[in-house]
């Protein structure tokens, strides 16, 4: 299964139409080529389009089809001020945040523990798998790492815009967690939970504590 997450933002312009229009182009596709494949839809939306967008389109544009949760694009650089206020109001509308590769933006590189207010008020946090493998450079890859300890990290996504830009390797990222059970959470089991609108599970236990942190020192 894969999800499309087309960019949703000033210069990518993407309306729920295109996107459903060009998901039905590719599964056409890939169903004439033979492979075997579920497209799911979704979208990747900046902040101002979150909070100029009418609820009924932002549905169009739930993660993987999901009827609630919205994928939010992380600045790459700054802090996204006016987040928590919307998110409060997309809530009121029947709407949950999943906050995409915040371990790319320096000021979480500095501090990840700010990252607690936007989990603490219900948001999700999905992480690159080519931050957390070291593909992205050592401080995506450390700062992922002390997410994944502190608890503020829910799921892992490959990100890959396309073959040319970056390989999905999910399986190598879960390998450098170190902890399969905590790898299968984070890329099966929340988002299967997302996808059909169920709470998200319990997150493991890990089985060798502070395993996160000696991998992030090596």
């Amino acid at each position: 299964m894969l999800a499309a997450t087309p960019h949703v933002r000033d210069d990518y312009p993407t309306s729920a139409e295109r996107m459903e229009a060009s998901l039905a182009e590719l599964r056409r596709s890939v169903d004439e080529a033979g492979i075997d494949l579920v497209l799911r839809p979704g979208g990747e939306l900046a902040l101002g389009h979150l909070g100029k967008l009418e609820p009924d389109e932002l549905r169009r544009f739930g993660l993987g089809g999901s009827e609630r949760w919205l994928l939010f694009e992380f600045p790459y650089a700054g802090w996204p001020l006016g987040l928590s206020p919307l998110a409060l109001r997309l809530r009121d509308e029947g709407f949950g945040l999943v906050i995409a590769h915040p371990e790319r933006n320096e000021e979480v590189q500095a501090r990840p523990e700010r990252l607690h207010d936007f989990v603490d008020a219900g948001m999700l946090v999905q992480l690159t798998a080519a931050s957390v493998d070291g593909r992205l450079g050592r401080r995506p890859r450390e700062t992922s790492l002390l997410m994944l300890e502190l608890e503020l990290a829910h799921l892992l996504a490959s990100d890959a815009h396309a073959p040319s830009v970056r390989a999905i390797g999910l399986s190598n990222a879960v390998e450098s967690i170190g902890d399969p059970e905590l790898g299968r959470w984070l890329t099966e089991d929340v988002p299967a939970a997302l996808i059909a609108s169920e709470p998200v599970p319990e997150r493991p236990v890990s089985a060798s504590p502070g395993r996160s942190r000696r991998a992030k020192r090596r």
